[in-house]
């Protein structure tokens, strides 16, 4: 009987017992010896990680507030940065210089002060016509000075001067905004009636300096004016102080509790890879639904907004800016468990998993033997590569992770381009590793070697966990 014969009659009989298998009906093995059927064990696996991985999914997404919380509010540096371009943003500095202006006006008094200016004029024995031109002028001269004021305001809070000072008074108010979340009221912020204000006094100040260098030496009566702006306003600031709080002391541990679960459930389940699949998405969903619970809770705390107390644009744009490194964390989060959960997807066994890396192997075995034809061959190090491949692998996507968790604030671009950059990596990887010589196999007493005559060859397949398959069979 030739080789291709038996090859054959070995493939009818594995398709045969394929067959009895499927025909097989379902059900638990019975012990013909009469002895009670023992439990399978293990049983306790998946509910158990089920629950791991759910409870790590609900807290992924506060462990990612709870980060911001600790590290973009408590951290004065970080705090600066969070609230430094409000200082250029259009909409604030329309709020601030209508809150500056009047608090120079109101110190000024300017229709006290031009009817003071008309009634010294007029006691000079001027004629009656001239005292009632005079009279007439005081309503402009009202206008022209509350004019060359805001022009003045304006200049200032245009300038850099403005987001120098801006800068300054938050950095010496974060102390107090930290006391402030704590339950403390002290400080130049402060949360009265739920609203949480800005002390405006070094702006002013500078303002009224402004004043006096144009030549407007009447702005030296001006008084240290204590006047506030109002960053938030929010009846659920005391609720805002509570939640603060909590997450403040979590804030280190919640992300290490979180993905410990993860980790856990993941290693506990019978098919990790699914495992891994399903914790990826759940966190997804997670940062997703904190995400939704934002966006809403931004309209709902814009409709509470009273738009004497808080222009609606400068409201919004404070709004997006506080937070705007939350959202930042939620996407950077959801991309990266959704790469995690295509990179599990396609090391699977799934039909489309394995059609894809064989394309993919194809594309790149071809592009060796090309290079090899010319020449190029990567010797003793390709070889090397090829035995350790997954070694190397697993190597590049740990540097991966380390890059992300060392980035100092890494968005959803950056996790984007790094998993591309360790795919690229795995994917020279794979190109220089260079396969071992095949070695001529003796096939049946005449010692042919069909592999390499071309006849009966066939690939060796792996199975869902892992082992191999005759040849021949089909998965």
């Amino acid at each position: 009987m030739t080789e291709t014969a038996e090859l054959q009659q070995l493939r009818d009989r594995i398709a045969e017992l394929e067959g009895q298998l499927a025909a097989a009906p379902a059900g638990p093995a019975v012990d013909t010896t009469g002895a009670p059927a023992k439990r399978e064990p293990g049983r306790w696996r998946a509910p158990v990680a089920a629950v791991l991985v759910v409870v790590g999914c609900v807290l992924a997404p506060l462990a990612v507030t709870a980060v911001w919380a600790n590290r973009q509010v408590s951290d004065t540096d970080r705090y600066v940065e969070t609230v430094a371009p409000l200082a250029k943003d259009p909409a604030v500095q329309a709020a601030v210089a209508t809150r500056v202006s009047a608090a120079v006006l109101d110190a000024l008094n300017v229709p006290a002060l031009t009817s003071d200016i008309v009634d010294g004029l007029a006691k000079q024995d001027l004629p009656p016509r001239a005292v009632r031109g005079l009279r007439a002028l005081e309503v402009p001269l009202n206008n022209g000075i509350e004019s060359f004021v805001g022009s003045s305001v304006s200049k200032v809070i245009s300038s850099d001067q403005f987001a120098a000072l801006w800068v300054e008074a938050n950095r010496a108010a974060h102390d107090a905004l930290v006391k402030l979340l704590s339950g403390e009221q002290t400080g130049a912020v402060t949360a009265q009636n739920g609203e949480v204000t800005l002390n405006l006094g070094p702006i002013i100040a500078q303002v009224k300096q402004q004043l006096i260098d144009a030549g407007y030496t009447v702005a030296e009566r001006i008084p240290p004016i204590d006047k506030s702006f109002v960053l938030v306003q929010s009846d659920a600031v005391t609720k805002a102080q509570g939640f603060y709080s909590l997450l403040n002391t979590l804030g280190y541990w919640l992300p290490i509790i979180a993905l410990a679960l993860l980790a856990l459930g993941v290693y506990i389940a019978r098919g990790h890879r699914r495992a891994l699949i399903g914790a990826s998405i759940g966190v997804v969903v997670g940062m997703l639904v904190v995400g939704v619970a934002l966006a809403i809770g931004r309209v709902y705390y814009l409709d509470a907004v009273p738009s004497d107390v808080l222009p609606r644009e400068a409201a919004e744009n404070i709004f997006d800016t506080i937070v705007r490194f939350l959202r930042t964390g939620l996407r950077a989060t959801a991309v990266l468990a959704l790469v995690v959960a295509i990179g599990a997807f396609f090391t699977g066994p799934s039909p489309t998993a394995t059609r894809t890396r064989a394309f993919f192997a194809r594309g790149l075995g071809g592009a060796r033997n090309t290079a090899e034809s010319h020449g190029m061959q990567t010797g003793a190090f390709g070889r090397w590569l090829f035995a350790h491949n997954r070694a190397v692998w697993l190597g590049l996507v740990i540097a991966g992770g380390f890059t992300l968790t060392f980035w100092s604030r890494p968005t959803a671009g950056i996790v984007v381009v790094t998993a591309v950059f360790v795919l690229v990596l795995v994917g020279i990887v794979e190109l220089l590793a260079r396969p071992p010589d095949a070695v001529p196999v003796t096939v049946g007493a005449a010692g042919t070697n069909p592999v390499a005559s071309g006849e009966g060859t066939l690939p060796q397949q792996s199975g869902d966990n892992g082992e191999k398959l005759p040849a021949g069979h089909r998965t």
